[in-house]
């Protein structure tokens, strides 16, 4: 199978845009061939070993399964993670939400060193990255499931930055002082992609998400759509120092919802960005 039999197979359940992307992301991934390899027919070279894989591959793909599940990693901000369906996959929206921190690293680089804290960590993505980036902070990773973290402490080494990673559920957080590092009393930065879809939002959502995608990572109750943003910047008075920021991901449908609890919780400063799709997504606050 080549790369062209391969997204006409797909295109059987997807349009044959995504067909083809998802075909050359399977060949340059796992193949390491680029279009330009395709082109010169390299495609076709594969050995018996590799056709029976990219067999068991486009039998998954097939199955409505995310590429990047089958392919075990995704690039996220330039660096590559090792994805399983225990963790969201990573989307380009967070790559923004870090950038936006990192865009305001500048002023915590007078700093000796910064504390941030990362909320429902999953993969690791957005803790990793501000680390990678960061090199004078100190990260720590907090999430409820014990698989999260394990992936998330992976993608560290392999990575090769420092997280501490912890479980806590944070909407079930008792004590705030027995998460803290000994070195550690305030945070200058929390960050959070929180879950943030209603479950009556479902209906215009892909089956592949889903299907595969862990619905603890995804769904809020349709009657509390700030549940998780209420959690943590409740949790944010106590845990943030004085003038320390929090920065979310959010549901473009309830960005005003939100900024009224924020203000009535007396968080200042606040501001909403867009996506590069135009909408709503993030959201920073000033203790």
């Amino acid at each position: 199978m080549n790369y062209q039999q391969l997204w006409r197979r797909l295109a059987a359940i997807y349009d044959e845009g995504e067909a083809k992307a998802i075909a050359r992301m399977v060949f340059e991934v796992r193949y390491h061939l680029t279009l330009a390899d395709i082109l010169l027919g390299k495609d076709t070279q594969l050995s018996a070993d590799c056709q029976e894989e990219l067999e068991e591959i486009a039998q998954r793909l097939l199955r409505n399964e995310p590429v990047q599940y089958v392919l075990g990693e995704v690039e996220f901000c330039g660096r590559w993670f090792h994805v399983e369906s225990g963790v969201l996959i990573p989307r380009p929206e967070t790559e923004e939400l870090c950038r936006f921190v990192l865009e305001e690293s500048e002023k915590w680089r007078k700093m000796s060193e910064c504390r941030i804290l990362d909320v429902g960590t999953g993969s690791g993505c957005i803790a990793i990255t501000l680390a990678a980036e960061m090199p004078h902070s100190i990260v720590t990773s907090w999430d409820v499931s014990t698989q999260a973290l394990a992936i998330a402490q992976a993608n560290a080494r392999r990575i090769n930055v420092d997280i501490r990673c912890q479980q806590v559920d944070v909407l079930h957080l008792t004590s705030l002082t027995s998460h803290l590092s000994p070195l550690t009393s305030r945070f200058d930065i929390i960050v959070s992609n929180p879950p943030y879809i209603c479950h009556q939002e479902r209906n215009a959502m892909e089956s592949n998400v889903l299907d595969h995608e862990p619905a603890l990572a995804l769904f809020v109750p349709d009657d509390d759509p700030l549940l998780f943003y209420r959690a943590i910047a409740a949790m944010g008075l106590s845990a943030l120092r004085e003038d320390g920021c929090l920065y979310f991901e959010i549901n473009p449908l309830y960005v005003d919802d939100l900024k009224e609890m924020l203000h009535a919780m007396s968080y200042r400063d606040i501001m909403v960005r867009n996506d590069q799709y135009g909408k709503q997504r993030m959201m920073k606050a000033i203790r």
